[in-house]
Protein backbone atom coordinates (compact mmCIF):
# COMPACT_ATOMS: atom_id res chain seq x y z
CA UNK A 1 0.00 0.00 0.00
CA UNK A 2 1.21 3.16 -0.71
CA UNK A 3 1.58 6.38 1.83
CA UNK A 4 -0.24 9.71 0.81
CA UNK A 5 2.31 12.48 0.21
CA UNK A 6 2.65 14.52 3.04
CA UNK A 7 3.77 18.40 4.00
CA UNK A 8 4.10 19.39 7.51
CA UNK A 9 2.03 15.88 8.84
CA UNK A 10 -0.73 17.30 6.42
CA UNK A 11 -1.80 15.09 3.22
CA UNK A 12 -0.90 17.07 0.35
CA UNK A 13 -2.68 14.14 -2.20
CA UNK A 14 -5.50 11.32 -0.93
CA UNK A 15 -3.96 8.17 -2.10
CA UNK A 16 -4.95 6.43 -5.61
CA UNK A 17 -8.35 5.72 -5.84
CA UNK A 18 -9.53 7.57 -2.71
CA UNK A 19 -11.89 10.79 -3.71
CA UNK A 20 -10.58 13.75 -2.68
CA UNK A 21 -12.53 16.03 -0.01
CA UNK A 22 -13.72 19.57 -1.24
CA UNK A 23 -12.17 22.25 0.72
CA UNK A 24 -12.31 25.83 0.02
CA UNK A 25 -9.30 27.90 -1.24
CA UNK A 26 -10.94 31.41 -1.20
CA UNK A 27 -14.23 33.64 -1.45
CA UNK A 28 -14.61 37.01 -2.69
CA UNK A 29 -17.07 39.36 -3.80
CA UNK A 30 -15.69 41.68 -6.68
CA UNK A 31 -14.07 45.31 -5.91
CA UNK A 32 -15.90 47.32 -4.06
CA UNK A 33 -15.20 50.37 -6.42
CA UNK A 34 -18.64 50.35 -7.22
CA UNK A 35 -19.26 51.81 -4.00
CA UNK A 36 -17.61 54.99 -4.65
CA UNK A 37 -20.36 57.09 -6.30
CA UNK A 38 -22.88 55.76 -3.28
CA UNK A 39 -20.69 57.23 -0.72
CA UNK A 40 -20.35 60.20 -2.27
CA UNK A 41 -24.15 60.29 -2.94
CA UNK A 42 -24.19 59.43 1.24
CA UNK A 43 -21.95 62.09 1.86
CA UNK A 44 -23.70 64.78 -0.19
CA UNK A 45 -27.14 63.45 1.71
CA UNK A 46 -26.10 63.87 4.87
CA UNK A 47 -24.18 67.19 4.32
CA UNK A 48 -27.40 68.65 2.23
CA UNK A 49 -29.98 67.23 4.75
CA UNK A 50 -27.47 69.14 7.76
CA UNK A 51 -27.83 72.49 5.92
CA UNK A 52 -30.89 72.63 4.84
CA UNK A 53 -33.16 70.81 8.25
CA UNK A 54 -34.76 73.78 9.84
CA UNK A 55 -34.09 76.34 7.24
CA UNK A 56 -36.26 75.03 4.56
CA UNK A 57 -38.43 77.54 2.06
CA UNK A 58 -42.03 77.85 3.07
CA UNK A 59 -44.11 75.81 1.50
CA UNK A 60 -41.63 72.60 1.97
CA UNK A 61 -41.58 71.41 5.86
CA UNK A 62 -38.54 68.80 7.52
CA UNK A 63 -40.64 66.02 7.11
CA UNK A 64 -40.03 66.24 3.39
CA UNK A 65 -36.80 66.68 3.50
CA UNK A 66 -35.90 63.56 5.62
CA UNK A 67 -37.95 61.61 3.62
CA UNK A 68 -36.73 62.54 0.04
CA UNK A 69 -33.25 61.86 1.90
CA UNK A 70 -34.05 58.57 3.37
CA UNK A 71 -35.38 57.86 -0.53
CA UNK A 72 -32.40 58.93 -1.89
CA UNK A 73 -30.53 56.90 0.45
CA UNK A 74 -32.34 53.96 0.28
CA UNK A 75 -31.79 53.69 -3.79
CA UNK A 76 -28.28 55.19 -4.18
CA UNK A 77 -26.67 53.41 -1.50
CA UNK A 78 -28.72 51.00 0.03
CA UNK A 79 -29.52 48.96 -3.03
CA UNK A 80 -26.17 49.46 -4.71
CA UNK A 81 -25.10 47.88 -1.34
CA UNK A 82 -27.03 44.87 -1.54
CA UNK A 83 -25.99 43.87 -4.88
CA UNK A 84 -22.64 44.17 -4.51
CA UNK A 85 -22.90 42.37 -1.26
CA UNK A 86 -24.96 39.31 -3.01
CA UNK A 87 -22.75 38.37 -5.03
CA UNK A 88 -19.82 35.89 -4.32
CA UNK A 89 -17.33 33.79 -5.88
CA UNK A 90 -16.31 30.48 -3.89
CA UNK A 91 -13.21 28.75 -5.29
CA UNK A 92 -12.70 25.16 -3.94
CA UNK A 93 -10.22 22.22 -4.62
CA UNK A 94 -12.82 20.84 -7.27
CA UNK A 95 -14.56 23.63 -9.09
CA UNK A 96 -15.37 27.41 -9.16
CA UNK A 97 -18.77 28.68 -7.69
CA UNK A 98 -20.38 31.96 -8.97
CA UNK A 99 -24.11 32.90 -6.81
CA UNK A 100 -25.93 36.19 -7.42
CA UNK A 101 -28.84 37.17 -6.34
CA UNK A 102 -31.42 38.87 -3.69
CA UNK A 103 -34.51 37.39 -3.61
CA UNK A 104 -34.14 34.25 -5.90
CA UNK A 105 -30.28 33.03 -6.12
CA UNK A 106 -28.62 32.06 -9.31
CA UNK A 107 -25.67 29.81 -9.27
CA UNK A 108 -23.13 28.85 -11.63
CA UNK A 109 -20.22 26.02 -11.46
CA UNK A 110 -17.01 24.95 -13.55
CA UNK A 111 -15.58 22.14 -12.89
CA UNK A 112 -11.40 22.43 -12.38
CA UNK A 113 -11.28 18.45 -13.82
CA UNK A 114 -12.91 18.92 -17.01
CA UNK A 115 -10.53 21.65 -17.83
CA UNK A 116 -11.53 25.14 -18.83
CA UNK A 117 -9.51 28.08 -20.70
CA UNK A 118 -8.54 31.17 -18.62
CA UNK A 119 -8.84 34.72 -20.07
CA UNK A 120 -7.88 37.30 -17.99
CA UNK A 121 -8.45 41.32 -19.35
CA UNK A 122 -7.77 44.07 -17.14
CA UNK A 123 -8.45 47.94 -18.39
CA UNK A 124 -6.58 51.11 -17.12
CA UNK A 125 -8.48 51.89 -14.17
CA UNK A 126 -8.66 48.36 -13.34
CA UNK A 127 -4.90 47.98 -13.62
CA UNK A 128 -4.77 51.40 -11.09
CA UNK A 129 -7.01 49.42 -8.25
CA UNK A 130 -5.15 46.07 -9.05
CA UNK A 131 -8.18 44.08 -10.21
CA UNK A 132 -9.82 42.23 -13.79
CA UNK A 133 -11.84 40.29 -15.11
CA UNK A 134 -11.36 36.61 -15.57
CA UNK A 135 -13.60 35.01 -18.49
CA UNK A 136 -13.71 30.79 -17.86
CA UNK A 137 -14.55 29.17 -20.57
CA UNK A 138 -14.58 25.13 -21.03
CA UNK A 139 -15.86 25.31 -24.73
CA UNK A 140 -19.24 23.73 -24.13
CA UNK A 141 -20.79 26.07 -21.74
CA UNK A 142 -21.45 29.95 -21.72
CA UNK A 143 -17.89 31.32 -20.56
CA UNK A 144 -18.52 31.87 -16.89
CA UNK A 145 -17.06 35.51 -16.06
CA UNK A 146 -15.89 36.71 -13.19
CA UNK A 147 -15.79 40.74 -12.99
CA UNK A 148 -13.50 43.43 -10.60
CA UNK A 149 -11.34 40.15 -9.05
CA UNK A 150 -9.68 41.50 -6.81
CA UNK A 151 -5.93 40.27 -6.77
CA UNK A 152 -6.65 39.31 -10.00
CA UNK A 153 -3.05 37.74 -10.74
CA UNK A 154 -3.25 35.83 -8.01
CA UNK A 155 -6.79 34.07 -8.81
CA UNK A 156 -5.53 33.46 -12.18
CA UNK A 157 -2.27 31.55 -10.92
CA UNK A 158 -4.73 30.01 -8.03
CA UNK A 159 -6.89 28.46 -10.80
CA UNK A 160 -4.60 27.27 -13.10
CA UNK A 161 -2.82 25.51 -10.58
CA UNK A 162 -6.18 23.64 -9.11
CA UNK A 163 -6.99 22.74 -12.94
CA UNK A 164 -3.52 21.32 -13.37
CA UNK A 165 -3.65 19.54 -9.85
CA UNK A 166 -7.48 18.55 -10.88
CA UNK A 167 -6.39 16.66 -13.84
CA UNK A 168 -3.22 15.19 -12.53
CA UNK A 169 -5.59 13.55 -9.94
CA UNK A 170 -7.96 12.64 -12.65
CA UNK A 171 -5.28 10.79 -14.88
CA UNK A 172 -3.84 9.41 -12.04
CA UNK A 173 -6.79 7.83 -10.85
CA UNK A 174 -7.78 6.38 -14.14
CA UNK A 175 -4.56 5.10 -14.55
CA UNK A 176 -4.75 2.93 -10.89
CA UNK A 177 -8.05 1.62 -11.93
CA UNK A 178 -6.56 0.60 -15.39
CA UNK A 179 -3.64 -1.26 -13.74
CA UNK A 180 -6.20 -3.13 -11.32
CA UNK A 181 -8.00 -4.25 -13.90
CA UNK A 182 -5.41 -5.79 -15.91
CA UNK A 183 -4.16 -7.97 -12.74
Amino acid sequence: MTQPVTLGGRPTMPPPGVPSEELLIARFRGHARRLFWSAIVLIAVFGATAYFYDNIPAPFEDWMLLSAAGGLVLVLVIVPYIVWYSRTVTVTTRRVIVRHGIGAQSRREMSHARGYTIGVRRGVLQRMWGTGTISLSNGVDAPLRLANVPNVTLVHETLADQIEVSQILAHRDAQSGSDTASF
